[in-house]
């Protein structure tokens, strides 16, 4: 009885440690819901996490849409102005995590260690985006397990140029509300 007893505690002991956050994006196109890997990408979930629970991602704009590539939001409100963000973290994507389709990852500038609240959900399979000994890459830290028709859905909107901005939608997509599942 006893080592059923040990079992039965270690078992339990690793669902509790293997436990996954999660978000959910409420958008105008629909419901996207996260998978995060605050095991593999720690800081960059924590980083978005602490975004989310602030309230920062509400009434946010997909400001860039590419079909077959990506969709990108985080970091412009309903005007289509920047908002600020809090300081840069560092890029976790020697992660082991590789930038398929449904995966969300950190988008940064040309300095590695510059993502803030910006993040691309993959809409296509782009391995380019993975880092190697010649590439910092962009850091993976979840994957969409529910709204991937979304993502299709916003991927396919008709864009524009908006400023210095290219694919830009021409209707706005936005995120109405992000948080975190219990």
């Amino acid at each position: 009885m006893r080592i059923l007893s040990l079992i039965l505690a270690i078992l339990l002991s690793s669902h509790v440690i293997a436990k996954t956050e999660q978000v959910e994006l409420v958008t105008t196109e629909g419901v996207i819901k996260l998978e995060l890997y605050s095991d593999k990408a720690p800081k960059t979930v924590a980083n978005f996490l602490t975004y989310v629970s602030s309230g920062y991602y509400k009434n946010t704009q997909f400001h860039r849409v590419i079909a077959g590539f990506m969709i990108q939001g985080g970091g412009f409100d309903l005007q289509g102005d920047r908002k600020a963000t809090q300081a840069p973290i560092i890029n976790e994507a020697n992660n082991g995590l590789s930038n398929m389709r449904g995966t969300i990852a950190m988008a940064r500038t040309n300095d590695p260690n510059s993502a803030t609240s910006q993040f691309f959900i993959n809409h296509n399979d782009n391995v380019f985006l993975d880092a190697n000994p010649s590439n910092a890459g962009y850091a993976v830290f979840g994957k969409v397990v529910e709204g991937m028709d979304v993502v299709d859905k916003i991927a396919a909107v008709p864009t524009t140029t908006k400023g210095f901005m290219r694919d830009w939608p021409a209707t706005p997509v936005l995120i109405l509300q992000a948080k975190q599942l219990d």
